[in-house]
């Protein structure tokens, strides 16, 4: 029977990732990987982190099961940290799901099973794995416009026109903050607006929020959320542990249905525990059970948070940085929208021939429609990118 089946595409990310480490070069620069590293090239584990886990060692007794939801205190902790007081926590259903893309596989099925016959709008671009996943499940996909390539910042007027188009029981897919891939987000007038045509509309709006923190701040991160949350009759909200705890390996996410029908939580808990159930039975739990601990411990909160802020100002500075010499090598102020940006990722709105171009004379690693990790420089590679981005006529 298996000889039926065909190669997939490969996973560009994967292949770029072969490539830089197949170089030889000694000044190369891989800003592929969506990790955060720091100045040396490591992604560490947070202080947080490591105490949690020590601590989790002495105390921890056994390793069996926890529910199909996963442990309901993580639950609690994540909508604290997502929504905080913006919703009451008896509208929220909630399920641990293996990291965040576990979380939009499990909202998508949820779609699916509510609403066979919906489309979900995404942005043009947004994240590959949400269009791969939604590709496989066989769910009808609306581009809507978001990037504007002249300026690097959001094209709203053409998004508010695309998302007019949606009808009641469509899905619109929105990033919390920080998105990925362009690092342009909405501001929070713009985001009224959308909440607007949802509301004119009849779509449900689906957040996904991977970056809290890596902004603007935690609150000021999660302030569009808790605005969408509390605006619209019902939402999806799919959160990521990943990037902001750092525990990338631990698979660590959770998927939120929020809604202002609160006799309605039930049905929706039921049923995440279901699709849990059939997916993978019980989501892991150590990662979860780790970023518990943190939240839930002021003297662990508050560590988490100061190294968080390290970690937020780290790229901040490094956005800065290469604007400045970007600047500087160009004589305009053309690249400013690098400062402006904000979370790991910038999409210079480039064509994939100059990206290949920077890659083979300066070995600058980045995906073929230029978007970039801003976490992949150091205070020595900013002005190489810079140089490569001048050469390159970009």
């Amino acid at each position: 029977m298996f000889e039926a089946l065909t190669a997939r595409p490969p996973d560009s990310i994967l292949a770029l990732v072969q490539m830089y480490r197949d170089d030889p070069r000694q000044t190369k620069v891989d800003l592929g990987v969506g990790v955060y590293k720091d100045a040396t090239g490591l992604t560490p584990i947070m202080r947080a982190v490591k105490t949690a886990e020590k601590q989790l060692w002495d105390v921890q007794d056994t390793k069996v099961y926890t529910g199909l939801a996963g442990d309901p205190a993580f639950s609690d902790a994540m909508i604290n940290l997502v929504l905080g007081t913006a919703v009451a926590r008896d509208a929220v259903a909630s399920v641990a799901t293996p990291g965040g893309t576990g979380a939009v596989r499990q909202a998508f099925e949820l779609v699916q099973m509510a609403r066979p016959d919906a489309r979900v709008f995404v942005s043009d671009p947004t994240w590959p794995n949400h269009l791969s996943i939604l590709g496989y499940l066989n769910v009808d996909v609306v581009n809507y416009r978001y990037f504007d390539e002249e300026t690097r910042g959001v094209d709203f007027d053409g998004m508010i026109a695309d998302l007019k188009t949606a009808k009641s029981g469509d899905v619109v897919l929105l990033h919390g903050c920080c998105h990925n891939p362009t690092g342009a987000n909405l501001n929070l007038t713009q985001w009224q607006a959308v909440i607007d045509v949802l509301l004119e509309t009849g779509a449900v709006p689906m957040i996904d929020i991977a970056y809290q923190g890596f902004g603007d701040g935690l609150d000021e991160d999660a302030a569009a959320t808790r605005l969408v949350a509390s605006s619209v009759p019902e939402c999806l909200i799919a959160a990521s542990c990943s990037k902001n705890f750092g525990i990338y390996r631990e698979r660590t996410g959770v998927l939120m249905v929020v809604s202002q029908s609160t006799q309605a939580r039930k049905l929706h808990q039921d049923t995440l525990a279901f699709l849990n159930r059939q997916n993978f039975s019980f989501p892991p739990d150590h990662g979860a059970r780790l970023v518990t601990m943190i939240l839930t411990d002021d003297a662990l909160r508050a560590d988490w948070m100061a190294e968080l802020e390290e970690v937020r100002g780290n790229m901040l500075d490094l956005r800065s940085q290469l604007a400045a010499e970007l600047q500087r090598l160009s004589g305009s102020d053309r690249f400013g929208f690098l400062a402006q940006h904000r979370g790991m990722f910038s999409r210079l709105g480039t064509t994939q021939d100059k990206v290949i171009e920077m890659r083979e004379k300066h070995a600058i690693y980045m995906v073929g429609d230029s978007r970039m990790n801003i976490a992949g420089l150091n205070a020595q590679t900013v002005p190489i990118l810079a140089q490569a981005i001048i050469d390159a006529g970009v």
